[in-house]
């Protein structure tokens, strides 16, 4: 298989919206979400936590969620293009281990999951029209957490 330029230059700009975002979530820059996505984005974690929302909704349930989160890693990898003109669709690997307390205990959790994102080529370059977070699996979740991430 031979990728044209702007096939492999859309395939770095892709890799750097998802890394991207990784940071801005581990760094808890919510905020920064909006340079990512597209304004009217739909991002369903409801697989992993039980929550799908739009933008303004998703940085609100991280900004109250990431409250209990002491550290955080998203660490992605092996992602799958299919492109259609000015779509995408991805499927990234992402391993997440995270430190959590509830103030008398921190546990150190870990997920695993796939990034299913459906992008699109705007005016101002790639952005993430929805993310889907498919589960695979979920490590040392302490009794604390665990209905929390039911």
């Amino acid at each position: 298989m031979t990728l044209s330029v702007q096939e492999m230059s859309d395939r770095f700009e892709i890799q750097d919206l998802l890394v991207g975002y990784c940071y801005a979530v581990d760094a808890r820059d919510f905020d920064a979400l909006d340079q990512y996505f597209t304004p009217n984005a739909v991002i369903d974690y409801s697989e992993m936590v039980g929550f799908k929302g739009g933008l303004t909704e998703t940085k609100d349930f991280l900004r109250g969620s990431f409250a209990i989160v002491t550290a955080a890693q998203h660490a992605v990898s092996t992602t799958r293009y299919e492109f259609d003109r000015d779509t995408c669709r991805t499927k990234t690997v992402c391993y997440n281990p995270m430190t959590v307390s509830n103030g008398a205990q921190e546990d150190t959790v870990t997920f695993g999951l796939w990034y299913v994102h459906d992008l699109v080529r705007t005016a101002d370059g790639w952005r993430i029209a929805r993310l889907y977070e498919e589960k695979c699996y979920r490590l040392n979740i302490p009794e604390w957490l665990s209905e929390k991430v039911a």
